[in-house]
């Protein structure tokens, strides 16, 4: 049984940072692209960065390009997202999210992932 458990999630001032954890059992971590999404209030869920299994190849949603950094650590089985310079805008809730394969010529969308954690919630105040 595939599970995703985030964590890091919290109440953080403009211009603070966070860094957000998702611990993976259960699947092939060393072979998967991971990914975070994050969905606000009345929004759909949207693609925020993804990283690639063995290269750690990364992408970014332009909206966090700059102020986001993912990464992973395979002997962990463990994927982080480290925010700063966080703004209001991105308030939401965080999922952490397993891609069904390891190669991706372009940013995850959500048919492509195979499993989601159940979400930290990231509150940024003005």
């Amino acid at each position: 049984q595939v599970q995703l458990v985030e964590s890091g999630g919290g109440l953080v001032q403009a211009g603070g940072s966070l860094r957000l954890s998702c611990a993976a059992s259960g699947l092939p971590f060393s072979t998967r692209t991971m990914a975070w999404f994050r969905q606000s209030p009345g929004k759909e869920r949207q693609f925020a960065a993804q990283i690639s299994p063995i290269r750690g190849n990364t992408r970014y949603a332009d909206s966090v390009k700059g102020r986001f950094t993912i990464s992973r650590d395979n002997a962990k089985n463990t994927v982080y997202l480290q925010m700063n310079s966080l703004k209001p805008e991105d308030t939401a809730v965080y999922y952490c999210a397993a891609a069904r394969s390891s190669y991706y010529s372009g940013s995850l969308e959500s048919a492509d992932i195979v499993s989601w954690g159940q979400g930290t919630q990231v509150t940024v105040s003005s």
